[in-house]
This record gives structure tokens, C-alpha cells and sequence, in this order.
């Protein structure tokens, strides 16, 4: 009997922790498209995702600004938003926008988010501070079903273009995979119970004086 108990509880358990991730994968899978598919947005929002020692991205950081910079190229999105955490020399923000001014991106399309601290922050943020109504969402696949759960609950319309254009090593998608199961659950919890409110400051429209 004490053997069956524990396998319900470990069934449960591993529903409770498996079933936000379905939830957002089911959202996202009419919401994800290729850079050739997706539909015109004024703005691409780019997530950080680390830097090296040096300060450089790092290259999930680097394919998801490439990813964007190919977008505005193609005259799919305006603006880029980089979105990410700024913690004394750790500028994630700077560095995304010195490799899009690198790719070729002019400086004026490129506004910066330093306070976005987690994926509920940037989403938040953008609504809030920049007005964002409408987005194309730039990031890994193992990231987008909650990025765009995560910015529709937060009142985006949002769509997003996958950021994976290299074959990153095994250990690390495991990794960010298993990652995720967590992060997910902690974004419904957010997003639907606390609404916790992240920093925030005046508002900086992208485009104040047009609707999006």
C-alpha cells in the first residue's frame, strides 16, 4: 500500500510540473512561425541570455539578436527592443545592442530594457513602460512557449520566431529544458494568481503618438 501511495504522489507531482508546460506548448503552437513566415510587427522583443566573462554574448544570446537583426532586415519589424538584466558590469541590454549596431542594425531602431530581469519583466515591462500592444517574440524554442504564454497573459498580442540557428550542445538544451518545467509552472502562477509587479518607471512609448 505504501508503494502505491508513493507512485500516486510521484504521478501527481510530476503532473503538477508537466501540465504547465503542455498548457503553453498547446498556446504557442499557432503562434510560432519561421523569420520567412512571420507576420509584420512593428517590434521584435529580444530576451537576454547571458554573457561571457568578457562581457560578449553568448551565442543563444548572439543567434537570438541575429534572429531579430534578420527580421528588421526584411523589413518585418521597426523597432528591436533588447530586454534583459543590468547588474553593475553585467549589461546584458549594451551588449545586445553593440552586436545588432555590429550587424548593421542603425542605433536609433534599438531600444534597451535594463530591468528585464526574468521573461514576466520584459513582458510586463514592454506593455507598461513601452507600450507594446502587438510583438514578435525572439528567443530558443525551449523558451517560447512561455515567452508568449507568458506576454498574451500580460495583454501582448504576441507571435514568435525561433532563435535556434546552431545545434547548441546536448547538455545544455537537457539543461534548459528541465529548467523550464519550473520556470513555466512559477509563470502561470504569476501570470494568473500573485501578478507580482516587476520595476517599473515612466512610461517611454516606442510609438507615441501611432496605435500599434
Amino acid at each position: 500500500m505504501t508503494l502505491k501511495i508513493s507512485l500516486l504522489v510521484l504521478v501527481l507531482a510530476a503532473g503538477v510540473l508537466l501540465l504547465p508546460r503542455l498548457v503553453t506548448a498547446l498556446h504557442a503552437s499557432r503562434r510560432v512561425y519561421s523569420s520567412e513566415k512571420a507576420p509584420p510587427g512593428r517590434v521584435a522583443i529580444v530576451f537576454g541570455a547571458g554573457l561571457w566573462r568578457d562581457g560578449s554574448p553568448t551565442p543563444v544570446l548572439r543567434d537570438r539578436v541575429q534572429t531579430a537583426a534578420d527580421l528588421y532586415f526584411a523589413g518585418k519589424v521597426e523597432k528591436l527592443l533588447m530586454s534583459g538584466s543590468r547588474l553593475g558590469y553585467y549589461n546584458e541590454p549594451r551588449a545586445m545592442r553593440k552586436y545588432a549596431v555590429d550587424l548593421g542594425v542603425p542605433d536609433e531602431d534599438i531600444i534597451v530594457d535594463n530591468a528585464g530581469q526574468r521573461t514576466y519583466d520584459t513582458c510586463y515591462r514592454a506593455s507598461a513602460i513601452y507600450g507594446i500592444q502587438q510583438a514578435i517574440l525572439i528567443t530558443q524554442k525551449f523558451h517560447l512557449p512561455r515567452a508568449l504564454y507568458t506576454c498574451n497573459a500580460l495583454g501582448i498580442q504576441a507571435v514568435g520566431v525561433p532563435a535556434d540557428l546552431r545545434q547548441y550542445r546536448q547538455r545544455s538544451e537537457f539543461y534548459w529544458n528541465l529548467r523550464e518545467v519550473i520556470a513555466t509552472l512559477v509563470a502561470l502562477w504569476e501570470v494568473h494568481v500573485t501578478h507580482p509587479q516587476p520595476v517599473l518607471g515612466t512610461p517611454r512609448p516606442i510609438f507615441p503618438d501611432q496605435s500599434e
